[in-house]
Protein backbone atom coordinates (compact mmCIF):
# COMPACT_ATOMS: atom_id res chain seq x y z
CA UNK A 1 0.00 0.00 0.00
CA UNK A 2 3.07 2.66 0.77
CA UNK A 3 4.15 1.92 -2.42
CA UNK A 4 1.06 2.70 -4.21
CA UNK A 5 1.08 5.70 -2.15
CA UNK A 6 4.25 6.68 -3.07
CA UNK A 7 3.60 6.36 -6.78
CA UNK A 8 0.49 8.05 -6.67
CA UNK A 9 2.04 10.96 -4.84
CA UNK A 10 5.29 11.11 -7.69
CA UNK A 11 2.41 11.01 -10.28
CA UNK A 12 1.11 14.07 -8.65
CA UNK A 13 4.38 15.71 -8.35
CA UNK A 14 5.36 14.60 -11.56
CA UNK A 15 2.47 16.87 -13.60
CA UNK A 16 2.78 19.63 -10.54
CA UNK A 17 6.47 20.03 -11.91
CA UNK A 18 5.63 19.58 -16.00
CA UNK A 19 4.08 22.98 -16.59
CA UNK A 20 0.39 24.60 -15.97
CA UNK A 21 -1.68 21.63 -15.07
CA UNK A 22 -5.18 20.98 -13.60
CA UNK A 23 -6.83 18.53 -11.26
CA UNK A 24 -10.17 18.14 -10.07
CA UNK A 25 -10.89 17.57 -6.05
CA UNK A 26 -13.08 14.59 -4.83
CA UNK A 27 -16.75 14.13 -3.67
CA UNK A 28 -19.42 11.99 -5.79
CA UNK A 29 -22.41 13.11 -8.04
CA UNK A 30 -24.84 11.28 -10.38
CA UNK A 31 -24.11 9.76 -13.58
CA UNK A 32 -25.67 11.46 -16.16
CA UNK A 33 -26.41 9.31 -19.52
CA UNK A 34 -24.39 11.19 -22.81
CA UNK A 35 -25.35 11.40 -26.18
CA UNK A 36 -26.78 7.88 -27.80
CA UNK A 37 -26.75 6.33 -24.10
CA UNK A 38 -23.45 4.61 -24.84
CA UNK A 39 -21.16 6.30 -23.04
CA UNK A 40 -21.78 7.26 -19.40
CA UNK A 41 -20.86 10.09 -17.38
CA UNK A 42 -19.08 8.90 -14.15
CA UNK A 43 -17.29 11.53 -11.83
CA UNK A 44 -14.80 8.74 -10.66
CA UNK A 45 -13.28 8.30 -14.48
CA UNK A 46 -12.79 12.13 -14.49
CA UNK A 47 -9.76 12.06 -11.90
CA UNK A 48 -7.37 10.61 -14.60
CA UNK A 49 -7.65 13.74 -16.55
CA UNK A 50 -6.51 17.72 -16.40
CA UNK A 51 -5.21 20.21 -18.10
CA UNK A 52 -2.24 20.93 -19.71
CA UNK A 53 -0.86 24.01 -21.53
CA UNK A 54 0.97 22.41 -25.06
CA UNK A 55 2.62 23.61 -28.12
CA UNK A 56 -1.17 23.02 -29.42
CA UNK A 57 -2.54 25.08 -26.54
CA UNK A 58 -4.60 24.05 -23.57
CA UNK A 59 -5.02 20.02 -24.33
CA UNK A 60 -6.37 17.01 -21.55
CA UNK A 61 -3.40 14.85 -20.06
CA UNK A 62 -3.93 11.79 -18.21
CA UNK A 63 -2.84 10.94 -14.85
CA UNK A 64 0.78 10.87 -16.20
CA UNK A 65 0.72 13.97 -18.14
CA UNK A 66 0.58 12.35 -21.31
CA UNK A 67 -1.39 14.34 -24.32
CA UNK A 68 -4.79 12.76 -25.06
CA UNK A 69 -5.91 12.21 -28.02
CA UNK A 70 -9.28 10.86 -30.04
CA UNK A 71 -9.56 9.24 -33.28
CA UNK A 72 -12.04 10.72 -35.76
CA UNK A 73 -12.62 6.92 -37.42
CA UNK A 74 -14.67 6.50 -33.95
CA UNK A 75 -17.60 8.18 -33.16
CA UNK A 76 -19.16 9.09 -29.40
CA UNK A 77 -19.31 6.07 -27.22
CA UNK A 78 -17.99 3.94 -29.84
CA UNK A 79 -14.16 2.97 -30.10
CA UNK A 80 -13.15 1.45 -33.27
CA UNK A 81 -9.58 1.45 -31.88
CA UNK A 82 -8.33 -2.74 -30.71
CA UNK A 83 -5.88 -5.04 -30.75
CA UNK A 84 -2.72 -3.43 -32.64
CA UNK A 85 -4.33 -0.24 -32.41
CA UNK A 86 -4.55 -0.52 -28.41
CA UNK A 87 -0.66 -1.27 -28.84
CA UNK A 88 0.27 2.01 -30.27
CA UNK A 89 -3.03 3.82 -28.85
CA UNK A 90 -3.03 3.02 -25.33
CA UNK A 91 -6.96 3.46 -23.70
CA UNK A 92 -7.00 6.16 -21.18
CA UNK A 93 -8.40 3.94 -18.04
CA UNK A 94 -11.16 5.00 -15.72
CA UNK A 95 -9.38 6.97 -12.08
CA UNK A 96 -10.56 6.07 -8.65
CA UNK A 97 -11.49 8.91 -6.86
CA UNK A 98 -14.51 11.19 -7.69
CA UNK A 99 -14.29 14.75 -8.45
CA UNK A 100 -17.64 16.63 -8.98
CA UNK A 101 -15.79 19.37 -10.55
CA UNK A 102 -12.88 19.17 -13.17
CA UNK A 103 -11.41 22.91 -13.15
CA UNK A 104 -10.44 23.96 -16.94
CA UNK A 105 -12.38 20.86 -18.10
CA UNK A 106 -15.92 21.84 -19.91
CA UNK A 107 -16.36 18.22 -21.66
CA UNK A 108 -18.71 16.14 -20.11
CA UNK A 109 -16.32 13.44 -18.96
CA UNK A 110 -17.68 9.25 -18.66
CA UNK A 111 -16.52 6.05 -19.70
CA UNK A 112 -17.38 3.59 -22.59
CA UNK A 113 -16.44 0.08 -23.42
CA UNK A 114 -13.05 -0.50 -25.64
CA UNK A 115 -13.12 -3.11 -28.29
CA UNK A 116 -10.59 -5.34 -25.84
CA UNK A 117 -13.32 -5.75 -23.53
CA UNK A 118 -11.91 -2.59 -20.94
CA UNK A 119 -12.85 0.90 -20.32
CA UNK A 120 -11.90 4.04 -21.12
CA UNK A 121 -12.59 8.02 -20.43
CA UNK A 122 -14.23 9.93 -22.93
CA UNK A 123 -14.77 13.80 -23.20
CA UNK A 124 -17.49 15.20 -24.80
CA UNK A 125 -18.02 11.41 -25.63
CA UNK A 126 -15.15 10.40 -27.36
CA UNK A 127 -12.98 8.00 -26.48
CA UNK A 128 -9.54 9.10 -24.89
CA UNK A 129 -6.09 7.73 -25.72
CA UNK A 130 -2.92 8.79 -25.20
CA UNK A 131 -0.18 7.63 -27.76
CA UNK A 132 3.45 5.44 -27.04
CA UNK A 133 5.72 7.79 -28.50
CA UNK A 134 5.08 10.62 -26.46
CA UNK A 135 7.46 10.22 -24.47
CA UNK A 136 7.31 12.48 -21.65
CA UNK A 137 4.31 14.89 -20.16
CA UNK A 138 3.70 17.80 -23.07
CA UNK A 139 4.65 15.69 -25.93
CA UNK A 140 2.10 15.70 -28.66
CA UNK A 141 3.83 13.65 -31.41
CA UNK A 142 1.11 11.61 -32.37
CA UNK A 143 -1.38 15.39 -33.48
CA UNK A 144 -2.33 14.74 -37.01
CA UNK A 145 -1.14 10.98 -37.03
CA UNK A 146 -2.93 9.06 -39.74
CA UNK A 147 -3.49 5.40 -38.74
CA UNK A 148 -5.95 2.75 -38.15
CA UNK A 149 -8.87 4.47 -40.21
CA UNK A 150 -8.45 8.32 -38.99
CA UNK A 151 -6.78 11.10 -37.80
CA UNK A 152 -5.35 11.19 -34.20
CA UNK A 153 -6.08 14.80 -32.64
CA UNK A 154 -4.96 16.40 -28.71
CA UNK A 155 -8.38 16.63 -27.19
CA UNK A 156 -9.04 20.50 -26.07
CA UNK A 157 -10.79 20.93 -22.57
CA UNK A 158 -14.20 20.93 -24.37
CA UNK A 159 -13.50 17.51 -25.59
CA UNK A 160 -13.06 18.35 -28.93
CA UNK A 161 -10.17 17.69 -31.44
CA UNK A 162 -7.28 20.22 -31.45
CA UNK A 163 -6.94 20.10 -35.23
CA UNK A 164 -3.91 22.86 -34.96
CA UNK A 165 -0.20 21.57 -36.19
CA UNK A 166 1.87 21.91 -32.69
CA UNK A 167 3.95 24.88 -32.87
CA UNK A 168 7.87 24.21 -33.53
CA UNK A 169 8.69 24.11 -29.82
CA UNK A 170 6.62 20.96 -29.03
CA UNK A 171 6.57 17.44 -30.99
CA UNK A 172 4.67 17.04 -34.41
CA UNK A 173 2.84 14.89 -36.17
CA UNK A 174 5.08 11.57 -37.18
CA UNK A 175 3.93 8.48 -39.58
CA UNK A 176 0.81 6.20 -39.57
CA UNK A 177 1.18 2.85 -38.49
Amino acid sequence: MRVVTALGSLAVLGLAACGSTTTAGSASSPAPTSPGGAATSSPAAASALAVRTTSLGPVLVDARGRTVYLLTADTPGHPSCASSCLRFWPAVPPGASTPTTLPGITATIGTTATMAGGKTLTAGGWPLYTFVQDSKPGDVTGQGVKAFGGTWYAVSPAGKAVTTAASSSGGGARGGY
